[in-house]
């Protein structure tokens, strides 16, 4: 008589599938949900990354609203409200708060506080911790403009784009966006000596670049030799793109080419993801620096 025995290791067998341990993907995904969980526990994180942009459209609004429609055509209409014209901005602002600023900030605070050199030590691997990463830039991201385009639709009665194209043109700038934000985040958690120092590392250049690349201040009435500084980074091509969304069509002759340039958008955008891809390669380490 033959007598069948079966492997415990076997795929075959249930409760090897039971204890089996959860790939580099489940990991992730489970990750995701942890950082979610963390970072609607910080309030002022939620607050400066989260809320800061309806906040300014807010304050914007009401506070140059005496001004009427801008950019009315020789006919008289064509015009928009300054709610209408500071979205785009701010939509693009949304993105380099949640990729640059709180992925760094946060890369930055978990490194030194050790928590990374504890993650070194178990088989949870970069991947995964870049998965959950990952997920709750995209999360918080999208819930993010969502609201914000839900004030400024309902709150100050700006016409949201009516085509497919113009959100097709939407989705890839968003997501082209915040893959290149989130990995220049990544690098520049890399340049701080402290977790203490992250803010002040931080926050300054993401202001600076808000202030030249036409989220606060029209492009075309900065200087020449500051547009051609603010051209360099990704914030001024990633407004400008969005403004091709949000704003009527006239609006693309006060661009400095006369128009959108979508082709350009993307290359640069396109660059600094590359850019933003090998820094982080060579720069993220699960301990700190000494």
């Amino acid at each position: 008589m033959t007598t069948t025995t079966t492997n415990p290791a076997s795929p075959a067998n249930p409760a090897a599938r039971r204890t089996r341990p959860p790939g580099v993907l489940g990991t992730g995904l489970s990750a995701i949900g942890f950082e979610l969980r963390a970072y609607f526990r910080m309030p002022d994180a939620v607050f400066f990354t989260f809320l800061f942009p309806v906040l300014i459209l807010g304050i914007f609004s009401s506070a140059f609203s005496s001004m009427g429609d801008i950019g009315a055509l020789p006919d008289g209409t064509g015009g928009i409200s300054m709610a209408a014209y500071y979205l785009p901005g701010l939509v693009a602002a949304a993105l380099l708060l949640s990729g640059v600023q709180n992925l760094a900030s946060d890369v930055t605070r978990e490194k030194y506080e050790g928590w990374l050199r504890r993650l070194g030590g178990t088989p949870f691997t970069p991947v995964a911790y870049f998965i959950g990463k990952a997920g709750l830039v995209v999360v918080t991201s999208l819930l993010q403009i969502a609201l914000l385009l839900g004030v400024a639709r309902f709150a100050f009665g700006v016409e949201l784009p009516a085509t497919a194209e113009a959100w097709g043109r939407f989705a890839w700038l968003f997501v082209l966006g915040i893959a290149t934000m989130s990995l220049l985040g990544i690098a520049l958690a890399a340049v701080p000596r402290s977790s203490r120092s992250a803010i002040a590392v931080v926050l300054p250049p993401v202001l600076i670049l808000q202030f030249i690349s036409g989220v606060y201040l029209q492009f075309s009435m900065l200087p020449e030799w500051l547009q051609n500084i603010a051209s360099i980074f990704p914030l001024k091509w990633l407004a400008q793109g969005m403004r091709s969304v949000f704003l009527p069509e006239h609006f693309a002759a006060a661009e400095p080419s006369g128009g959108w340039d979508l082709g350009l958008v993307a290359l640069n955008l396109g660059i600094w993801l590359v850019i933003g891809l090998v820094l982080s390669l060579l720069t993220f380490r699960w301990q700190r620096r000494t």
